[in-house]
């Protein structure tokens, strides 16, 4: 069976405060519309998630809430907003993933976990110059050819697509 993973690091954030804690920093203009570009992107592509693994902090909980709001006419995924992914590393983002019970599943995250979690995950990096680093809102859509996410392993995905906001901005 092929399941699908989503990685999905949140969109720009604001640096208005410079005293404002981290975890609650929103995003900025530029951020919203790249979210929800991202959000057009993956329904137009097929590349729906029927469950979200995201991080709690206050820029990943708008950046999933950007692209559900681009996504509309698609079924609602399941979504778990959670502090064990606030700037996770690849072990913890992996320990995440292989509890995840859906077909498709979108894990929202932070840097630079989230980019060396798709640089560990993929079978061969996609011919991109913006991979290596991982934007904000930076995505990448990988299959795997594994009944349940448990069996998930490094160097194993398949990449789909990859896309960065300035691709479709």
């Amino acid at each position: 069976m092929t399941r699908k993973l989503i990685l999905i690091r949140h969109a720009k954030s604001a640096w208005d405060d410079p005293f404002a804690d981290d975890h609650a920093r929103v995003l900025n203009d530029r951020g919203r519309a790249s979210a929800a570009a991202i959000g057009a992107w993956l329904a137009r592509r097929g590349h729906v998630p029927d469950q979200i693994l995201s991080s709690d902090s206050a820029r990943t909980v708008e950046t999933v809430e950007r692209l559900l709001a681009a996504m509309s006419g698609v079924p609602a995924p399941e979504v778990h907003f959670r502090r064990t992914l606030y700037h996770a590393g690849p072990g913890t983002l992996m320990t995440e993933l292989r509890g995840a019970t859906g077909q498709a599943v979108a894990l929202v995250a932070h840097n630079p976990g989230i980019g060396d979690f798709a640089g560990l995950m993929v079978d061969r990096a996609p011919d991109h110059d913006r991979f290596g680093d991982y934007p904000t809102a930076a995505t990448t859509v990988m299959a795997f050819d594994i009944d349940a996410w448990a069996a998930a392993e490094p160097r194993r995905g398949r990449v789909l697509d990859f896309v960065v906001p300035r691709d479709l901005l």
